[in-house]
């Protein structure tokens, strides 16, 4: 697993991200777990939980880039994520997945709860509502 560095502005951010994958109602489904430090490695870790928005999934590869780590950090620090304390901030499914996605994620809690929301339909979901989206001529592609 890589260490990698975000800098924002004059801070700096270091950051690793692990795949992995999940069961859906249909089939197993790509995940990511980031982790983001802001003030050193005994700081107050971010973590968060990714469902790749892929569909099928069967050749999935989606890994987050920085543009998308750069987002979940930004998200954190304006919704009570404080670096320089201690322990773990979880960005949670259920308390901003309907809130926060990436283009290519969602977030998710099945790799912690099992009886979190069905990957599989909220993969579908926004996969449809993606196709909708293009076929409206909002999202260019």
């Amino acid at each position: 697993m890589r260490l990698r560095t975000l800098r924002i502005g004059s801070r700096e951010f270091r950051w690793t991200a692990r795949s992995g994958h999940v069961v859906g109602s249909r089939e197993w489904h790509r995940t990511v777990r980031v982790r983001v430090w802001g003030a050193g490695k005994t700081s107050r870790v971010l973590q968060v939980d990714l469902l790749s928005k892929s569909w099928p999934c069967r050749m999935d590869s989606a890994f987050p880039a920085s543009g998308e780590v750069r987002a979940i950090v930004d998200y954190a620090l304006a919704n009570g994520w404080a670096p320089g304390g201690r322990g773990t901030h979880p960005l949670t499914e259920a308390e901003h997945g309907e809130r926060f996605e990436l283009p290519s994620f969602l977030l998710t809690d099945r790799l912690v709860d099992e009886t979190a929301p069905d990957p599989t339909l909220r993969v579908i979901r926004a996969h449809e509502a993606a196709g909708t989206q293009r076929s409206n001529g909002t999202v260019s592609g």
